[in-house]
């Protein structure tokens, strides 16, 4: 299981390119599908706590998976396999982009890859709406719906800090959940 846990994270550390954001369809290609470590649910809800811990997304994410998985050695093989391949990969980046950053093609390179990145990050992104608006029963989640459309006017019209937003919209989705006797 252990060797399985590294191996997994390994794989989303080498090709999550662009960040936590873009690792979590990798992770979820991973943890819910390949292995069925997690369901979706399951997914959906270390997403979001990996979102207000401290610390990278994609480390948050790998430690949380290896516990749930295998326990404290799960976590430590899980984030191993996560940051081993980036260390390397950046110091290796490092080293050339020292000695090449000027170059042309380099800058082409580095150009190529921003649509790959949004492209990833949305897919995420997308992924997660779609299961937070459908929810476990595939039907439309209007409590979910009026959260988010609180949560977009707050930040775009309060301009409050995001912190307080998350903790709002835990608060109300409490609340309306409890009240209402879903979840």
């Amino acid at each position: 299981m252990l060797l399985s846990l590294f191996l997994a994270f390994f794989q989303i550390g080498l090709f999550s390119i662009g960040g936590g954001y873009a690792a979590l369809p990798l992770i979820q290609a991973q943890a819910v599908q390949a292995h069925g470590w997690l369901t979706m649910s399951e997914f959906a809800d270390i997403v979001t706590i990996s979102q207000m811990t401290p610390g990278p997304i994609a480390i948050n994410a790998a430690t949380f998976v290896g516990t749930r998985v295998a326990g404290l050695a799960g976590a430590v093989v899980a984030t191993l396999g996560c940051v081993f391949p980036s260390f390397v990969i950046v110091m290796i980046f490092a080293i050339l982009y020292r000695k090449y950053h000027s170059m042309r093609l380099v800058q082409g390179v580095l150009r190529s890859l921003q649509p790959a990145v949004v492209g990833l990050i949305a897919s995420a992104g997308v992924s997660i709406i779609n299961h937070a608006l459908l929810g476990v029963y595939g039907r439309l989640d209007y409590i979910v719906v009026a959260i988010i459309a609180a949560c977009l006017l707050v930040l775009r019209l309060l301009k409050l800090n995001p912190i307080l937003v998350i903790l709002g919209a835990g608060v109300m989705g409490g609340a309306a959940y409890t009240l209402l006797g879903h979840g």
